[in-house]
């Protein structure tokens, strides 16, 4: 059973199909997603037209989209931080539901304090009084960077001690408190679920700690040599793309009923650089060679859960990843193999690892 659900989510023509299953509706919401040019943006986009209709999912971001971006369907620019801006795109959209990706990441805010401040808390602001003044469902995600050094390290719950130390995870603990504030006293429809690292061979990795878990397969394929800012026996939770994007359909889709919090764990599965370096030998190269040189990184990989629980997700809207360790490595060795491959000139290969559009679940 499980092979099959993981070989059906490999096959472009059946997760379409998937996709339009699990997500069908006769009345469809018309979505806002901010941030929707980065690494889960645009496959999340691409996921809520599938099943949408390309018309009803707004997507936006500050950045230019590429042509291809563009042509599925409407693009607006929009900048988190300024409210009216953002208020005119709800009404003139008629926006339902908001999906909102902005962030800066945990590596990212470190290096710029005051920039992870500004829109991780200005602009989760600006959409969660969005959402109560227009009536919006809101699912803004969460990470296992909003826990600390003082939260256990193994079988983390969803209600334990929240002390993180970085300027990502302080800012995700106030998106998570404020969220649910907003829920109790004003009946906001705040979700949220705590990711794990996100593999995906779709787009760049985005400024994140777990960023050595997409970085180490460009490598292995072009160098067949890999230096990991994380120590060998780092572990941390991850998910590949397409577990994660299910997950978060099925948590944004689910009825409010059937929720018991509006803050959830989810956990794939997990791995040390040096586990993920011994699968890419089995898989790809025995020569395949890694150093460990850590840096700023892994004090804030420290701090992180080495697994989570996620029995609450699970039970109350059906998160049921299916992709280990193994089928992670050979996704992206599969995926990024041609960009790397001898017929494939130098400059090609950079284009493509930087621009390759991102449409794993819904492609």
């Amino acid at each position: 059973m499980l092979a099959s659900a993981r070989q059906s989510l490999r096959t472009p023509f059946t997760r379409l199909a998937f996709a339009r299953r699990l997500y069908s509706t006769a009345n469809p919401p018309r979505v806002l997603v901010t941030g929707s040019l980065g690494q889960l943006g645009t496959t999340m986009v691409n996921t809520l037209r599938a099943k949408f209709g390309s018309e009803n999912v707004i997507a936006s971001d500050i950045k230019k989209p590429s042509i291809e971006q563009r042509s599925t369907g409407p693009f607006v620019y929009a900048d988190v931080l300024n409210y009216r801006a953002l208020e005119q795109i709800v009404v003139d959209y008629g926006i339902d539901w908001v999906v909102h990706f902005s962030a800066i990441l945990s590596a990212a805010g470190e290096r710029n304090p005051s920039l992870g401040l500004n829109v991780n808390i200005t602009g989760f602001q600006n959409v969660l009084d969005l959402a109560k003044a227009h009536n919006l469902r809101l699912l803004s995600p969460s990470t296992m960077g909003a826990f600390g050094p003082t939260t256990p390290k193994d079988a983390t719950p969803d209600l334990t001690i929240m002390r993180p130390n970085t300027i990502y995870g302080i800012t995700k603990v106030h998106m998570e408190l404020l969220g649910e504030y907003y829920q109790e006293k004003f009946n906001v429809d705040f979700r949220s679920l705590r990711y794990p690292g996100i593999i995906s061979a779709d787009s760049p990795p985005g400024g994140g700690t777990t960023d050595y878990a997409v970085d180490i397969f460009h490598a292995a394929l072009k160098h067949n040599s890999y230096e990991s800012f994380l120590s060998a026996d780092t572990r941390l939770p991850m998910a590949y793309i397409d577990d994660c994007i299910v997950g978060t359909m099925q948590l944004l889709e689910a009825p409010q009923e059937a929720l018991t919090q509006r803050v959830y764990n989810v956990h794939a599965c997990d791995f040390s650089p040096q586990e993920l370096a011994g699968e890419i030998r089995s898989q790809h190269s025995d020569a395949f060679e890694i150093a460990y040189r850590p840096d700023f990184r892994q004090a804030i990989a420290d701090t992180w859960p080495r697994t989570m629980a996620d029995d609450a997700a699970r039970k109350d809207w059906g998160w049921n990843p299916v992709f280990g360790t193994a089928d992670i490595v050979r996704v992206m060795l599969d995926k990024l193999g041609p960009v790397y491959s001898t017929t494939a000139s130098p400059a090609a290969a950079e284009s493509l690892a930087e621009e390759m559009p991102a449409a794993v679940v819904a492609s």
